[in-house]
């Protein structure tokens, strides 16, 4: 079968030259592409203008300029229409893959009567399902939501995201987040960095938040890894960050090497609003380090997995939550099994991209 994935950045998690980070959607995208292409399917990602030659493969993934269609501005979209809808009629998929929210979902679905294919849609966000994203963006928030609708399949990456689905009246199939083939994964006791932050500079990351725990934690060794996205936010993160003793401030890190600051870390730090499932709840598995997340608990994990906490939205008690664990040790050897047995039991590609081929029949 030929798959083509619509995605602005998946390219540079499999690009060993790339300088950026991709988003985390965008990592799952590379990382089914390559098991897409491990079991004997042609696969094509259309690329956010890569800078690259038209055609070039990276692990036996083409990728293909689409235009600057990943910036949600109308003229963006106008000018990227025409570069997708040849690249459509030219490769001629047998499914069109978008992972996570947007306006081209409708849109895909419309060229299917000149260019016919399947549509699958991948859930990134509870918000997608919720109706969060049409409240915060109306317009493109109702054309995403017919889109998705209108989709020949759908797949959800939590339980949770299932059940809110099928509350909606659409069908769907459960496929958990993908591991990297290659994990360079780490027990070593030699973990230098007591507490790890890895993010967007993006206020539903609340970065200032991870500088707020550093502040009440002099004695720890935090790492913070901010890619840049929002300007403005980032302006304010960064200099901040230079100033505390015992944070490491850290601009994007390049896919291949961003393993190795988990391994190195006792414990990561999740401050987000919302999320899916975070790609660095997996990383932390990988590299046995625990887990504390102010929001954030996909499927109940914490329930089932004694990985750390997940403090309910409740600042001071992930303070003290980090506190207590740097200060016992066998507490936090056993968050850290655990979060690597979360991985172990939930994530398995095998399974999960046999549940994603056997989804597309619908």
């Amino acid at each position: 079968m030929k798959f083509l994935f619509l995605s602005g950045h998946a390219h540079l998690a499999l690009d060993p030259s790339a300088r950026h980070a991709s988003g985390g959607a965008e990592l799952q995208v590379a990382l089914l592409s390559l098991e897409l292409v491990s079991r004997g399917h042609d696969v094509v990602i259309v690329a956010a203008d890569p800078g690259q030659p038209n055609g070039i493969v990276l692990s036996k993934v083409r990728i293909l300029p689409g235009g600057r269609f990943d910036t949600g501005r109308a003229f963006d979209t106008l000018r990227a229409f025409p570069r997708i809808a040849r690249a459509l009629h030219r490769e001629k998929p047998d499914y069109v893959v978008v992972y996570g929210w947007t306006a081209w979902l409708y849109v895909l679905q419309k060229l299917r009567i000149w260019v016919p294919f399947r549509l699958a849609f991948v859930c990134a966000l509870d918000a997608e399902i919720d109706g969060g994203f049409r409240r915060a963006a109306p317009l493109r928030g109702l054309l995403f939501e017919r889109g998705m609708r209108l989709s020949d399949c759908r797949f959800a990456i939590t339980n949770h995201q299932a059940r809110l689905f099928h509350q909606k009246g659409m069908s769907c199939t459960v496929t958990r987040l993908l591991l990297p083939r290659t994990t360079n994964s780490s027990r070593s006791d030699e973990k230098h960095v007591d507490l790890l932050w890895v993010a967007r500079c993006h206020r539903v990351k609340r970065p200032h938040l991870f500088l707020d725990l550093a502040e009440r934690l002099p004695q720890a060794r935090c790492r913070m890894i901010c890619s840049i996205q929002d300007q403005e936010l980032w302006q304010s993160v960064g200099p901040r960050a230079r100033q505390l003793a015992n944070v490491e401030f850290l601009p994007a890190v390049p896919y291949r090497e961003i393993q190795g600051h988990f391994n190195q870390a006792k414990i990561f730090v999740n401050t987000s609003e919302h999320e899916g499932v975070p790609n660095t709840f997996i990383h932390s598995g990988l590299g046995h380090t625990a887990i504390l997340s102010l929001v954030v608990d996909p499927d109940a994990m914490f329930e089932n997995f004694r990985a750390g906490i997940c403090a309910a939205g409740q600042f001071e008690r992930l303070v003290q939550a980090a506190a207590k664990m740097l200060s016992h040790r066998d507490e936090l050897a056993g968050a850290q099994r655990e979060s690597a047995r979360f991985v172990r039991e939930w994530h398995q590609n095998e399974a999960n991209v046999q549940a994603f081929l056997s989804g597309l029949s619908g």
